[in-house]
């Protein structure tokens, strides 16, 4: 499935080292193509106790979890929209990605310097914010413009809902409203999906804070939260999550029961972006091998088999489908099938988070 995170900010504001914590919890890190320059891509394991229950009770040969790419984007510097810095080559990085982490610095260092002179969460986001959204209606006009030569020619051309869209957008950002909170109907925000606008993609905000500032991040988190809302706001400290990746896991756990946490910000950190890109996860359970498998929410069956091989979506012929507890009562597979708790669901089956299938198929 493939899809991306990005990382953004202005620079300086930790965006590099939760990148580095990042790769550390995940299986690999490499350079991959992107656009005209190369981005780093962590490519990272979304932590998963389900699959870990299911994994001791089943004990398959193979036990393979669902995984999150997170891209790291360079920093953006006031103007970019106009080329400033990295410019259109920083925008177009954004272009390609599904969500966006958009990093805050919260804290204060004399070591760093922050690039506008000081710490003021709500000052950067609006910074950033600001050069999304001019450079998303420089594009939406452009393509405006491309769009109404067909139409005065063909005025009920295909072109006429995206024109129409895009209309409702120009004049929501020329109001400095992002894409994603203007009031547009689900056709019109369909419409728009094929020009990737940058303020259209979901956005999770990570206050970067100081250790000390830790759980709940601190008078800059607070700030934070009431401008784009609490519940969009996850704190951590990037430098102690980048340093928590050279503990054992024992001593990871004590010292994050230190710190008031439950569990690592960047598990909280994935398992939230997995959450932002509107996932969920079901389990197979053939060959031997125990495998997660993200899909978008609402994902009928018969697609969710396409997501294993094209051939079984092609040649979909029923599924087989059990809750993830009915598994874990049952005890086994076999078990399960015993007490009947396994049913057959056809290719409109809405795949539910957390269900175990087997799908049949026409080879």
């Amino acid at each position: 499935m493939a899809l991306n995170i990005g990382i953004i900010g202005l620079p300086n504001v930790g965006k590099s080292t939760l990148f580095n914590a990042l790769t550390r919890a995940g299986v690999e890190a490499s350079n991959y193509p992107f656009c005209t320059v190369e981005p780093n891509v962590g490519v990272v394991e979304v932590p998963d106790g389900r699959l870990q229950r299911l994994n001791e009770l089943l004990h398959p040969e193979a036990c393979i979890p669902s995984f999150v790419h997170f891209v790291d984007i360079a920093g953006l510097v006031r103007g970019a929209s106009r080329g400033e810095g990295l410019g259109n080559r920083f925008l177009a990085r954004i272009r390609e990605v599904d969500a966006l982490v958009h990093l805050v610095r919260c804290y204060e260092s004399g070591n760093v310097p922050h690039v506008d002179g000081g710490v003021d969460p709500v000052r950067d986001v609006e910074t950033v914010e600001t050069e999304l959204k001019l450079a998303d209606l420089e594009s939406a006009e452009g393509i405006a413009r491309r769009l109404e030569k067909p139409l005065r020619s063909h005025p009920r051309a295909p072109e006429r809902e995206a024109y129409e869209a895009l209309g409702l957008a120009i004049e929501g950002l020329g109001r400095s409203v992002p894409v994603r909170e203007q009031d547009l109907t689900e056709a019109q925000s369909e419409a728009l999906v094929p020009f990737s606008f940058l303020t259209a993609k979901p956005v999770l905000y990570i206050s970067n804070v100081s250790e000390t500032d830790l759980p709940d991040g601190g008078a800059p988190t607070a700030r934070l939260r009431a401008l784009v809302g609490s519940g969009n706001v996850l704190p951590l400290a990037a430098q102690i999550e980048a340093e928590l990746g050279e503990l054992s896991p024992a001593d990871q756990k004590l010292f994050v029961a230190d710190m008031g946490l439950k569990q690592p910000g960047v598990s909280r950190l994935i398992r939230a972006g997995y959450d932002l890109l509107g996932l969920i996860t079901f389990y197979t359970t053939t060959n031997e091998k125990l495998q997660a498998w993200e899909i978008r929410e609402g994902t009928r069956a018969a697609p969710a088999a396409g997501r294993i091989h094209t051939d079984m979506e092609r040649g979909f012929i029923r599924a087989e489908v059990a809750g993830y507890k009915d598994v874990l009562a049952a005890g086994s597979i076999a078990g399960l099938r015993e007490t009947g708790r396994m049913r057959a669901e056809g290719g409109q089956y809405a795949v539910q988070d957390g269900d175990v299938i087997r799908f049949l198929f026409n080879e």
